[in-house]
């Protein structure tokens, strides 16, 4: 017969390790999935300032802390990349590049990615001068002058973090005030080399083998210019990651996955934690306990 887990989680973010620490805690049965790198999109933030008791840590800092402490459990992350999923029965069942595996439960956690800008040019110049992770890139573009599309905190927060880097930073926006917690537009604000463009949208990205430009439109009056750029870093929000869920699970807005109060899908014994479901925040630690709850809810169902 065919190995059958008490559960199977999906992704090894903040929300994905949260539920593995309390699977292990309560002697589940369980394999745990990962198709990238264990920590999850917080090991590409500069600096976290609001997880509790860790003040001014770093995201790979943090991240790293988080995959010792379930290591250190005891805890296995295997990485593959998983296909597709069918939820349809009792026992469910997830295919990945490796195999198939059944399971009485399924945790998914497989988070979010960069939204793109969805413009001319920026497929071709993607990683030649257009980036979507400021920690990652920015060193590359030390002492040289560009910009980042859009007004939240992740955008206000890269402007800072390459105000140190580069010498010119532009942020475009595409309304006349940012959307980023106040504390982070005051320090923005401070620094002498960033400076908003406000009102504006990019169009296109202009550039051969890699970028010299993106093309700016003015929203209000329809001007357009060319804006010359050694790099553009795009902020502008989050898709979640649910390529491989097909039409298992219902949807919202936006194509995050619905869960009740205690992350329960519309597949009974599916569970969906952190940023990939419609929660009204995408935090860190709302993902790490979004986890816990999903587990407790788990271990009654099962």
């Amino acid at each position: 017969m065919e190995k059958v887990y008490d559960l199977i989680i999906i992704g090894a973010g903040p929300g994905g390790i949260s539920a593995a620490i309390y699977a292990k805690r309560a002697m589940l049965d369980f394999l745990f999935l990962e198709k990238w790198l264990p920590g999850g999109e917080i090991a590409n933030t500069y600096e976290v300032e609001n997880y509790p008791g860790l003040n001014n840590v770093s995201g790979a800092e943090l991240a790293d802390k988080f995959v010792e402490h379930a290591k250190e459990l005891g805890v296995e992350i295997q990485m593959e990349s998983v296909d597709r999923v069918d939820f349809k029965n009792e026992i469910k069942k997830v295919v990945t590049d490796r195999g198939t595996y059944l399971s009485k439960t399924v945790i998914i956690a497989t988070g979010a990615s960069a939204r793109k800008v969805g413009v001319p040019g920026e497929e071709e110049l993607s990683g030649r001068g257009v980036s979507y992770c400021a920690v990652c890139d920015g060193a590359l573009f030390r002492g040289k002058t560009v910009a980042v599309v859009g007004g939240g905190d992740v955008a206000v927060e890269d402007a800072i973090y390459l105000s140190r880097l580069a010498k010119k930073v532009y942020i475009i926006h595409r309304r006349d005030q940012l959307r980023a917690a106040k504390r982070y537009q005051e320090k923005m604000f401070e620094l002498a080399n960033v400076e908003p463009i406000w009102d504006s949208v990019v169009t296109k990205f202009n550039g051969d083998e890699f970028l010299k430009s993106v093309t700016v439109k003015n929203v209000k009056t329809n001007e357009l210019k060319d804006l010359e750029l050694d790099g553009v870093f795009v902020a502008i929000g989050m898709d979640p990651n649910i390529d491989f869920l097909g039409n298992e699970l219902e949807l919202t807005e936006g194509n995050w996955i619905k869960t009740d109060a205690m992350l329960e899908t519309s597949s009974p014994g599916v569970f969906a934690v952190g940023d990939v479901r419609n929660t009204p925040l995408r935090q860190i630690v709302t993902s790490v306990a979004d986890g816990a709850l999903a587990l407790t809810a788990l271990q009654k169902y099962l």
